[in-house]
């Protein structure tokens, strides 16, 4: 009998690419969407949908009857205040998590959280991240269930990267932290291929759990930038944000959302996100566990999700041969 897994967050840009790998493994996919949602995307898969939202019991035990496990990919990213983050981020996850217990065959709980977690005090979302991963630790009981903290994720159909890398395939580089600052990225691809292998393991050694695309010691901005250069085989100016002219966008940007009434994403809290100075991840724990390894460096990751290079790329692949080892 196909392994049947329950999924949130389908219709968003990891859920989506969650839903097509699950099918493609070969199990039945069970969705839940609110009556907005758009699902195009998910048109060419067959998929269970279940109408309804985070705060409908009825829904969520609709969701999660009869399953082996429950993917819980939804989670709010932009918001004014921490009781906007909470109302997702915190008492989503204790909502579906509710739902999963009450079941008479408990299924297994894996949650998408973020790498932000790990820095609770830099905004509102990364406290709410760290809560919601905080009250699956406590509610869960006797429940199988593990927490995945992905860095920075890209790939096709990313809205939240994709300007800043579309700005320096056109020559203009806008470096938002500080030189020295590293952090990590991963490809959707390799972290969908992480959740299918986890789904297919024991939790038992597993817990938290971050990993990266292989990139040793993470990257800096200009590492990012050099690989724009080569890919692209053109020069690309970099200009240096400063964190003052940051925190004056950000606060006109709250004020602004505040008269019109729209959901910010540029706060002061994801101004002191950019900011921090290390977000480089770890990939022994998931490799040993499970031997999951990334397949996807920056540059191939960068050519899928925007054509760039592929002439040169068809013709002499020789020229875009990964200029690091990956780190297994």
């Amino acid at each position: 009998m196909s392994r049947i897994v329950a999924l949130t967050g389908a219709t968003g840009f990891i859920g989506n690419v969650l839903a097509h790998r699950f099918h493609a493994a070969g199990w039945v996919v069970r969705a839940l969407v609110r009556a907005s949602s758009r699902t195009a995307n998910l048109a060419t898969i067959p998929i269970q949908f279940v109408e309804g939202d985070l705060s409908d019991f009825g829904s969520l035990r609709r969701l999660v009857e009869g399953v082996d496990d429950v993917v819980h990919c939804a989670g709010l990213v932009r918001g004014a205040s921490l009781a906007d983050f909470e109302s997702v981020n915190v008492h989503g996850v204790e909502n579906v998590l509710q739902a999963s217990c009450d079941q008479t065959r408990v299924p297994r709980f894996l949650l998408m959280s973020s790498l932000a977690a790990r820095e609770p005090v830099l905004s509102p979302y990364a406290t709410s991240k760290l809560q919601g991963e905080a009250q699956l630790a406590l509610l869960a009981r006797d429940m199988e269930w593990m927490v995945l903290r992905p860095p920075a994720v890209y790939g096709p159909g990313d809205r939240e990267l994709r300007p800043l890398f579309e700005w320096m395939g056109r020559g203009i580089a806008l470096k938002l932290g500080h030189d020295h600052a590293r952090f990590s990225l991963l490809y959707v691809d390799d972290l969908a291929d992480a959740v299918v292998m986890c789904l297919e393991n024991p939790f038992s050694a597993l817990r938290v759990v971050e990993f990266h695309d292989g990139y040793p010691g993470g990257y800096s901005w200009n590492d990012v930038i050099d690989t724009v250069e080569r890919i692209c085989q053109r020069r690309v100016a970099r200009f240096s944000i400063s964190e003052s002219l940051l925190r004056f966008v950000a606060l006109c940007n709250i004020t602004a959302s505040r008269l019109t009434g729209y959901t910010p994403m540029f706060t002061p809290g994801k101004v002191r996100e950019l900011r921090h100075h290390n977000w480089v991840c770890d990939n022994a724990v998931i490799r040993d566990a499970i031997g999951w390894v990334p397949k996807i460096a920056l540059d191939e990751g960068l050519r899928k999700t925007f054509g760039w290079g592929c002439k040169a790329h068809s013709s002499a692949q020789s020229d875009t041969t990964v200029p690091y080892r990956l780190d297994s």
